[in-house]
């Protein structure tokens, strides 16, 4: 049966691709976002985005990682839930963060599990995916505590998934039934954040030393192993070391 499915980011990393996937098996799959005219801060655009909508799939992100982040998604998720509570929608869908409840000292993953708790209180039948870190954004987490010759990094275990990895784990739950619950979804390698930024480095034949730092940067709040993927998630077939041999 083919479905009307709204995709808020939807011209993003992530909804770029999510909206391909679902247009390539036949869905009328619509992009939104603020260049589109819909404002999910505002509401604006957002009661014609989703009429006749069977599915929402909610990707918009915060612009701030900070303390500023829970604001953003508490306003978003209220106006999103209030227009789709009345356009009828049956599912939505949000796309969010292995282990995301098990690190209270960072702010944005606060604001994420706040992000959920509104999706699971509100009228909307839903789906949480949560994914693992992306491939693509392991240069901007090297660029965080890097110099001229040394790249700081916690030894975190991480668990990262390509990026066309997590928008088919996306679209995939979009097409289905609503979950009322999360799908976990990984990479099928695990690393040390420290280990991880030796490969990356010696990959782009960047000379720079990786020197393991337990208190640089983000990842260095994160306590254990909480961003491994549960014995439950489903493992994305994109091994790290190919996708870089494919991106030089």
């Amino acid at each position: 049966m083919t479905m009307k499915i709204a995709v808020l980011g939807g011209t993003g990393l992530i909804g770029s691709q999510v909206v391909k996937i679902l247009q390539n098996v036949g869905h009328e799959a619509v992009p939104h976002s603020l260049s589109t005219g819909v404002d999910l801060l505002t509401g604006h655009g957002l009661t014609e985005a989703l009429t006749g909508a069977e599915v929402v799939v909610n990707l918009t992100n915060s612009p701030t990682f900070d303390d500023a982040s829970p604001a953003f998604f508490q306003t978003t998720m209220d106006n999103l839930l209030a227009a789709a509570g009345s356009a009828g929608v049956g599912h939505a869908v949000v796309l969010s963060i292995v282990g995301v409840d098990q690190v209270p000292d960072l702010a944005y993953y606060r604001a994420k599990v706040l992000q959920e708790d509104i999706l699971k209180a509100g009228p909307v039948p839903y789906s949480i995916v949560r994914a693992t870190q992306f491939f693509e954004f392991v240069e901007a987490i090297l660029s965080w505590t890097a110099d001229d010759t040394t790249v700081r990094l916690p030894s975190t275990p991480v668990q990262p998934m390509a990026a066309a990895d997590v928008a088919q784990a996306v679209a995939d739950v979009s097409m289905g039934a609503p979950l009322q619950g999360i799908r976990n979804v990984a990479g099928p390698d695990v690393f040390g954040l420290d280990e991880l930024g030796r490969i990356t480095l010696a990959a782009r034949g960047d000379q720079r030393t990786v020197t393991t730092d337990d208190n640089a940067g983000m990842f260095a709040a994160v306590p254990g192993d909480v961003l491994i993927a549960s014995d439950d998630a489903v493992l994305a077939p994109t091994a790290y070391r190919e996708w870089l041999g494919r991106q030089s």
